[in-house]
């Protein structure tokens, strides 16, 4: 089975995180985050991907290589300029299959794809839309379907009065070939705008599923689909390392302070004495933590150094950022990579602090 996964875009809502790393590859728990992705493809029988890229193509090829570690077949496609959803699709025609997948490249879910495709075989679909339901549809497009799985209709940022399901597009979508004849070349075209409406009635069917969802957007997304992982509210891999205790602690970590599960700490990790890390934390490689700190529900990424008595809640530190004694970084902060906090600072409410900028002692209390 193929699929063409879609990551063109410049994640700038994820910014800093985003501003040197690409969105796919920013790392999410222990591996870059597309990785999941592709694991989850994995485990439905798909052996070739097409990944449309965009903004910092050749770091994401540079990280997942040809696909042979994840024991795919993987390809890039270059967009010479943004086409859209339709128009990224039709760029990529020449190497497509006669029935393929198409999905959306922010996504982390655990959306039964296998009984996706059955049911788009049984109903001789076109085109099956993943469908997952949300607590608050208002934000997306709903989309309602007849009792056959047929698509009725879609109605875009409802009101409350137009909610009567919960259940929206999950960016996972089962088509045949044809519906690149639909799609003009070499244009910017929207396949939720511009082509769905068009097969409504014509072969469109939705696949319902009690799926976990999650598009990793926002930094408060982000966060929340680590804490999901840790949590093991989705299936990953990940669940294999953490166990029934929900801890993972990698060889080559010292520890003199205390780890709280859910917690993932990896190999080169320094946690001083009487320092407290969790619980919902990932440390990454080589990250030292100062006596007397406190890490909750936060993530601290590759060689961050967070200084003594520091107290990290609700936030993300890039790679090699330094934090000083004293400091908090709370409520949504974001640390971009490189950036270095002197000690005495606040660091709240959803600041972002952009890579390589330095703050002085006492430089901040936001």
């Amino acid at each position: 089975m193929q699929a063409v996964i879609l990551v063109g875009g410049e994640g700038t809502r994820l910014r800093p995180l985003t501003s040197n790393v690409p969105k796919p590859v920013v790392p999410l728990v222990d591996r870059p985050f597309i990785a999941y992705m592709l694991e989850w493809l994995v485990s439905h029988g798909v052996d070739d991907v097409i990944m449309s890229c965009g903004f910092l193509a050749t770091a994401v090829r540079d990280v997942l290589g040809d696909g042979s570690g994840y024991g795919i077949r993987l390809r890039f496609v270059e967009e010479p300029d943004p086409r859209g959803t339709a128009g990224a699709l039709k760029y990529a025609e020449d190497l497509l299959d006669e029935r393929f997948l198409m999905l959306n490249g922010d996504v982390l879910t655990d959306l039964d794809l296998s009984a996706q495709i059955a049911q788009h075989e049984r109903t001789g679909a076109v085109g099956t839309l993943g469908l997952v339901p949300v607590d608050d549809p208002s934000a997306y497009g709903l989309v309602r379907i007849l009792g056959d799985g047929a698509v009725r209709e879609f109605v875009e940022k409802p009101s409350a009065d137009q909610i009567d399901t919960n259940m929206i597009s999950a960016g996972a979508y089962v088509l045949e070939r044809s519906i690149l004849d639909m799609v003009p070349a070499d244009q910017n075209v929207s396949i939720e705008r511009e082509i769905w409406p068009r097969l409504v009635g014509n072969g469109l069917y939705g696949f319902e599923h009690e799926a976990y969802w999650m598009d990793i957007g926002t930094p408060d997304r982000y966060l929340q689909g680590t804490f999901d992982i840790l949590d093991g509210k989705v299936r990953t891999a990940v669940q294999q390392r953490l166990g029934d205790g929900f801890l993972a602690v990698a060889d080559g970590a010292t520890i003199t302070g205390r780890v709280v599960p859910p917690a993932l700490v990896e190999a080169g990790v320094d946690i001083g004495h009487g320092a407290t890390v969790g619980p919902l934390v990932v440390l990454a490689e080589g990250v030292q933590v100062g006596e007397g700190s406190t890490i909750e529900t936060s993530v601290v990424h590759a060689d961050a150094r967070i200084g003594r008595h520091c107290v990290l809640r609700g936030c993300i530190v890039a790679a090699g950022a330094v934090i000083g004694d004293n400091t908090q970084i709370t409520d949504g902060a974001v640390l971009g990579e490189g950036v270095r906090i002197g000690a005495d600072n606040v660091v709240t409410r959803g600041a972002r602090v952009f890579p390589g900028v330095e703050i002085p002692d006492g430089g901040l209390k936001f």
